[in-house]
Order: C-alpha cells, then sequence, then structure tokens
C-alpha cells in the first residue's frame, strides 16, 4: 500500500538566494554594530538585504523591547509580557544612528497593548530626539495600528516624519489567521486617516505565499490605493520558525512583475516587489 505524506513544504527555489553582503560601507557598519552593541532589524532579524540597504546608509531600529503583546502566525518576535518602558530609549536610538552615520532611518516596534498610549509617546519622543541630534537624517516610521485610536496616532502625525508605514501584511481573507489580533479594516482605517492628516507620504507592504490568489492581491493593492496609500512593498513570506505558518507557495519572479505592473497603474508613487522585498526595502527612495 502506497505511503501519502502530506503538508510537505515546497522547495525553495533558485531566486530566493541571497548575494553575501559586501562593500566600504556594509563592513563599516557592520564594525559600528559589533562594537557598540547597536540593536537594528537589519542583523537580528538577518535580512536578506542588509547589505544593500546598508551600502546606501539606510537601517532600521525597533524601539519598546523585543517582546510583543500579539501572537501573529507570520512574525518571528516573542510574545509575551512586555518588559518596562525605557524612557531613555529615544536618546539610545538616535546616538545609535548618529555614531553609524545613517541617512535615512527606518523606525518600527513591537505592539504595546499593554500600554494606554501604545507605546506613541516613545515614538513621538523617539522622533524627536532623532531630529535633533540628526538634523540631516530623513525617516520613515513602521507603526502598529495603535488599536485605531484617533489620539494616540496623532502623536505620529504630530512628530511628522517623512514616511509612515503600516503593514496590512496580508489579504482580507487571511488576516484573521495570519494577524490573529489585527483588523484588516482597521489597519486601512489607520492609513487612510494618516493621509487624511497630513501626512506626506504612506505606506504598506504585503507578504506572499500564505495561499493567497491573485485576484485577492489585486483587491488588496486597490484597497491600499483607494486609501490613498503612496507606497506599497510586496514580498515572498518566509516561515521563521516550524510553529509558525507555513509557506504553501513560493511566487516568481514574473508574478511579482505582475503585481508590480498593477500597481503602477493603479497610481502608487513606488511599488516595491519581489521575493526578497521587505518593508525597509529601498525605503531611502520613497521619500521622493
Amino acid at each position: 500500500m502506497e505511503t501519502v505524506i502530506e503538508n510537505i513544504p515546497p522547495a525553495k527555489p533558485k531566486w530566493l538566494k541571497v548575494k553575501l553582503p559586501i562593500g566600504q560601507k556594509y563592513t563599516e557598519l557592520r564594525g559600528l554594530v559589533d562594537k557598540y552593541s547597536l540593536n537594528t532589524i537589519c542583523t537580528s532579524g538577518s535580512c536578506p538585504n542588509m547589505g544593500e540597504c546598508w551600502g546606501e546608509g539606510t537601517a532600521t531600529f525597533m524601539i519598546l523591547g523585543n517582546v510583543c503583546t500579539r501572537s501573529c502566525g507570520f512574525c518571528g518576535v516573542k510574545t509575551g509580557r512586555p518588559e518596562t518602558v525605557d524612557w531613555d530609549e529615544p536618546e539610545k536610538v538616535a546616538r545609535s544612528i548618529k555614531i553609524m552615520n545613517i541617512k535615512h532611518a527606518v523606525i518600527t516596534s513591537v505592539d504595546r497593548d499593554d500600554l494606554k498610549d501604545g507605546g506613541s509617546i516613545i515614538w513621538m519622543e523617539t522622533v524627536r530626539a532623532i531630529r535633533r541630534m540628526n538634523p540631516n537624517t530623513t525617516l520613515e516610521t513602521l507603526i502598529p495600528d495603535f488599536q485605531g485610536i484617533e489620539r494616540n496616532i496623532d502623536r505620529i502625525v504630530e512628530a511628522n516624519p517623512e514616511v509612515v508605514s503600516h503593514n496590512v501584511e496580508t489579504v482580507r481573507r487571511l488576516t484573521r489567521e495570519v494577524r490573529i489580533q489585527a483588523k484588516y479594516d482597521r489597519s486601512l482605517e489607520v492609513l487612510r486617516y494618516l493621509k487624511e492628516k497630513g501626512i506626506n507620504r504612506t505606506k504598506s507592504g504585503i507578504m506572499l505565499g500564505l495561499g493567497e490568489t491573485e485576484e485577492e492581491v489585486f483587491q488588496t493593492m486597490t484597497d491600499l490605493r483607494n486609501a490613498n496609500v503612496d507606497v506599497v512593498t510586496i514580498g515572498q513570506y518566509l516561515q521563521p520558525t516550524k510553529k509558525h505558518l507555513p509557506v504553501k507557495e513560493f511566487i516568481t519572479p514574473e508574478q511579482f512583475a505582475r503585481y508590480e505592473k498593477f500597481g503602477i497603474e493603479l497610481g502608487f508613487r513606488h511599488v516595491e516587489s519581489g521575493p526578497l522585498v521587505r518593508s525597509s526595502y529601498k525605503a531611502q527612495k520613497h521619500i521622493l
């Protein structure tokens, strides 16, 4: 009798091979990160684009600790009870950016649903500290949804970074499975609200390979554009550990190219679409 083995993940294709980081700028930043024990998502998240981004003077920093109050099925960040807020963190991040001589900084964070302000005060103070210490550095803030509470989102608006990003991550049908405590429409409303409040450039990202259809991706891109989002990033989901959601499919470069073409036709200012694209990929371009 033939044995049938189910749920075998697809083999990783050749187009997902990562180039080794090289170049003088990368080497310099790598040395500074190690010497001063600086915390970047680039290193802790083993981002495939680290060499390219660092070579262009861009890096991503995570604030508000490394324990998240949410338990998204795709994310490798630890879930649990976060530590107390470090009120010196804004100055520490600003100092790291100065030491590394970063031209364009991306700031992100865990979700802090345990805090009344959702962490938005630290967010605002971090942007202000970076501005004081690094007046020539441009900024992108990749924010959580702050549970859709406007007074918390308003603190980001008041800080006024060049780009404000919030990721929908996946299509409507898969949101409950992929982003367990998040809501698809709430994310769209946050993005729409940011634009209405005067943020110059808004941005969102989608991961593919979780079981979505092409039509669902087209609809998600259309929903984002209808929320007046300016920039969209589209990349391949990769499973962080065996405990996380499995990869259902590896999307071909040709399919990513179709999504890019569709996004340009929709009117996005920038569309980054490819297997190794991540939220911060080519982030320095998105202020233009």
